[in-house]
């Protein structure tokens, strides 16, 4: 995992069924490019002004964090998929992103073979190994 694949809204982009699959790879929401899928394009966190304008990294820089856009969000991730990007992004304020990066790898690491467990389908991409 890099610290280019954590988005501006705190989802870590290394563990998306959109950058793990093999068809139409998705470079995760940093690395914008022409070829870029419909669902970076059309993301309002990403086309947020203050940070196209690149006044602010990550959405907790940004006197409006957390706004609406992010609580939605958050709210869709806490309930389909047990994870919070507000609290993603509260972690990396208080820790820094380094130490963020080094907890999600461990995080999101299937216990069978060390592959990366997807965050939208539950299990490793490597093994299929289950995560719970």
């Amino acid at each position: 995992m890099k610290v280019s694949l954590i988005a501006p809204c705190g989802m870590n982009c290394g563990i998306c069924y959109a950058y793990l699959r093999e068809k139409d790879k998705c470079p995760g929401c940093r690395l914008f490019n022409a070829k870029e899928p419909v669902s970076i394009v059309r993301c309002k966190i990403k086309n947020c002004e203050i940070i196209q304008k690149d006044k602010v990294k990550y959405c907790f820089e940004c006197d409006n964090f957390p706004c609406k856009n992010l609580k939605h969000l958050d709210k869709r991730y806490r309930t389909k998929y047990n994870m919070s990007e507000i609290e993603n992004l509260e972690y990396i304020k208080k820790n820094g992103i380094r130490k963020f990066v080094s907890n999600e790898k461990t995080r999101w690491a299937c216990s069978k073979c060390g592959g990366t467990i997807c965050v939208h389908k539950g299990y490793c991409y490597s093994c299929g190994k289950k995560k719970y």
